[in-house]
């Protein structure tokens, strides 16, 4: 299983992501996390669920590339595609609280899969953000262009995304990529609390909250998530694109190795 799931409480989860060697977000990870989704929307006392890793090293890599085409097909009860975008609406608008405790690697899809939840908190020393897509010949296809300057602002988010650098922790906390960078000895603690202070509290205030601040805040609208998907995957088909993917393919990626730890200077 990708996804273990630990009820800490009935109103606090836990959700441990392992898909090896790199956690790359691909077909099967994809089902999995509609099934988990499932899962914690049927529960009703659930307050808050937090995501992390059981690889160190990261997080949720990126896309699989190889069989990028593969993924599952159709639209889900928000009316996006339930290959990422539906989850991702339904993570923002979900009765609980989500939070991303984040060590390693999180990169492209993966970068786009912690700009869904709530609220974000890294480790100092482990944790690593990117996006990478323009390195590829393409752009963030899974929401990035649609959250990331909700986060960090119009013109940091060009820099992120035209760069398709690595930063670290504590620079994505400085841009509001992410709430907070910690040291590594320091983030579970601060998480733990975190949760169990939120979990203390009345939920139908918690799920109050949420709701009027989606209704008060620009959150992205389902056409341009659409519109950018659809497009993503179709510069994915030009000869720039194949020819990049293909080099880089060749050199390592998507396996345990200094092009996925350090993807930026491959890039």
């Amino acid at each position: 299983m990708i996804f273990t799931t630990q009820k800490i409480s009935e109103s606090y989860w836990k959700v441990i992501i392992n898909n090896p060697p790199v956690n790359v977000f691909d077909p099967e990870f994809s089902v999995q996390l509609r099934i988990t989704m499932e899962e914690l929307e049927a529960n009703k006392n659930l307050k808050v669920v937090v995501f992390e890793s059981g690889n160190p090293d990261f997080y949720v890599a990126h896309a699989e590339l190889v069989n990028i085409f593969d993924f599952p097909k159709g639209t889900g009860e928000t009316g996006l595609s339930i290959s990422w975008p539906d989850v991702a609406k339904r993570l923002e608008q979900a009765a609980f609280v989500s939070i991303a405790s984040i060590r390693g690697r999180a990169r492209g899809l993966g970068s786009e899969f912690i700009q869904a939840f709530d609220m974000r908190f890294a480790s100092r020393e482990k944790a690593v953000f990117t996006q990478p897509e323009i390195g590829i010949g393409s752009f963030p296809g899974g929401g990035g262009l649609e959250r990331l300057h909700l986060l960090t602002g119009k013109a940091r988010a060009l820099e992120i995304i035209l760069s398709g650098d690595d930063y670290d922790a504590e620079t994505a906390a400085n841009y509001g990529w992410i709430n907070r960078a910690f040291p590594d000895n320091e983030l579970d603690t601060f998480v733990e609390n975190l949760a169990d202070r939120i979990a203390s509290f009345d939920k139908k205030i918690i799920t109050t909250i949420k709701s009027i601040m989606n209704e008060r805040v620009i959150i992205p609208k389902n056409e341009h998530i659409m519109e950018t998907q659809t497009r993503f995957f179709a510069s994915l088909t030009e000869p720039e694109a194949r020819t990049r993917i293909k080099k880089l393919l060749d050199q390592g990626l998507q396996t345990y190795g200094d092009v996925e730890l350090n993807l930026g200077k491959y890039l």
